[in-house]
């Protein structure tokens, strides 16, 4: 049978600067789908990259004294460094320096130029260096730019723009009528803020610099910015190239991930192409906020960054994992700090999940040599404990399906806490004491194991290096991390292997 597929993306880095937290977020959030979607059995192409031309890396490389490609290069193997530490399972890697995405973004722009989309003419605006944007007299805040609140230079200079205006109606319906935007509270400040006032063409190759790709038919100008980035998205699937043969399978894509200060380009611009090349419109843009460093935006500007490679020595990968998921709802800023992260890991990690596995692992070795078998509850709380186990994969599933990441971490963390509850409502070292007991005990037990065994398939999606060590105490191997199988009484009996504290 024919798998049914998903495709879903980050957004392609700027390789600027080093990867910081922020860049973890939309990751780890796309990977915990991705991971998510393959353990249902779909068939899934999870794809992220570098954005790698542009002013910024020419001037960058300059200050360094090496070429552009030569910087990127070091930046984009600490991206890659990054994501391996973080087990980031993606498919593909695209750059926008690899051959067959130039030869995709050319033919793009040729077509978009022969279709009478692109046309040529002068750019005059205030222009921000740091942010490679023109923006508005409008648009300023105080004189400077939105985005990063620094000086603007007045620029002019020859370009091609792409006409925007032809698609305003079609993409206000698609942002006010369909569930395109997720969170959809963000639509309606985009349809009045960019469409009602009149879609601007934009600005789609410059003269300026020489760090991109050429304009095919008009070798003094580079393309810009947005026709290069946004094209990735195809060009990895061999979209106007031989590379790969993926388009008809993958495309649309199921759901672009992105912050929120480019989701005007993905919400606005990616869908005007896409209408101007009559191709299919992505499924999904899902828009997240910030991550807030004592209360300002982290960004490598401001130079307020955290480190995840430092974090993770610290605390370990799946602690940081844990924390970017649960802490980060979409479409809502948060903020980070020590406190939280350090709060959170004991908290959840250390003293709910750890503190479960390793007492009854403990347990079952001491009063069991190790062993337990299925028999059945008869008290109230051990149905309710199996009711919570039995219809955790169903919210589960739910909440991934609305992208609500968090909330998919609470249903999995109220099973464990519930089951911490059980034990103390249950008392088993009381229930020792009485060989009348052995068949209640073993039963107590039995349910602790069945608890742990479910979470620990689903944290599989969130936490990989954790779930697989909980089913090795557990006795069981890497195939018990199996989604068909997380129904209460799945697993007949345990034989417990003691290991290492989850989260020490």
């Amino acid at each position: 049978m024919d798998k049914e597929k998903f495709y879903i993306t980050t957004p392609i880095y700027y390789p600027s600067g080093n990867p910081h937290i922020g860049h973890c977020y939309t990751t780890v959030a796309c990977d915990s789908i991705a991971r998510f979607r393959r353990m249902q059995g779909y068939d899934v192409l999870f794809l992220t990259g570098t954005d790698e031309h542009g002013l910024k890396i020419e001037q960058k490389a300059a200050e360094k004294g090496v070429t552009p490609k030569a910087y990127v290069d070091e930046i984009v193997a600490i991206f890659k460094k990054l994501w391996s530490y973080m087990n980031i399972s993606y498919d593909r890697y695209i750059r926008t320096t690899d051959d067959y995405h130039i030869e995709t973004v050319q033919k793009i722009f040729k077509e978009l130029y022969d279709r009478g989309y692109i046309y040529k003419g002068e750019y005059k605006g205030k222009y921000c260096t740091p942010c490679e944007s023109f923006w508005t007299e409008s648009q300023l805040v105080d004189g400077k730019c939105p985005e990063c609140g620094r000086a603007v230079t007045e620029a002019a200079e020859e370009a091609y723009f792409f006409k925007l205006s032809p698609f305003a109606d079609r993409i206000e319906k698609l942002l006010l009528e369909t569930d395109y935007l997720q969170p959809k509270s963000r639509a309606v400040e985009l349809v009045n803020n960019f469409i009602k006032p009149g879609l601007e063409d934009l600005c789609v190759s410059r003269t300026s610099f020489t760090w991109g790709i050429p304009v095919t038919f008009d070798p003094g100008h580079v393309v810009y910015v947005w026709v290069d980035a946004l094209s990735n998205y195809i060009s990895a699937l061999g979209y106007l190239n031989d590379k790969y043969d993926d388009f008809d399978r993958y495309w649309p894509a199921d759901v672009h991930m992105v912050a929120k200060d480019i989701m005007r380009f993905h919400a606005i611009i990616w869908p005007a192409m896409l209408m101007a090349l009559d191709l299919p419109l992505p499924k999904h843009l899902a828009v997240h906020g910030w991550i807030t460093f004592n209360g300002q935006k982290m960004s490598k500007s401001i130079g307020n960054v955290v480190d995840p490679l430092v974090l993770g020595e610290r605390y370990g990968a799946d602690a940081i994992r844990y924390h970017i998921l649960r802490e980060m709802a979409l479409g809502a800023d948060s903020s980070f700090s020590n406190e939280i992260m350090i709060n959170r890991i004991n908290a959840d990690l250390a003293n709910d999940l750890g503190n479960l596995l390793s007492r009854t692992v403990a347990m079952c070795e001491k009063y069991f040599g190790g062993t337990v078998h299925n028999v059945a509850g008869t008290e109230a709380i051990d149905t309710e404990l199996e009711t919570m186990v039995n219809e955790l994969t169903a919210k589960v599933t739910a909440d991934m399906d609305d992208l609500t990441i968090p909330q998919a971490l609470m249903e999995i963390f109220a099973v464990i806490q519930r089951a911490n509850k059980y034990i103390d409502e249950t008392a088993p070292w009381a229930l020792a004491k009485d060989e009348a007991n052995k068949q209640r005990l073993e039963s107590v037990l039995y349910h602790l194991c069945e608890a742990l065994r479910v979470c620990g398939v689903l944290l599989n999606a969130y936490l990989p290096t954790t779930a697989p060590k909980m089913m090795e105490q557990l006795g069981l191997d890497a195939s018990a991390l199996d989604l068909t199988k997380t129904t209460y009484g799945a697993q007949q009996t345990y034989t417990v292997h003691k290991g290492e504290a989850l989260f020490p």
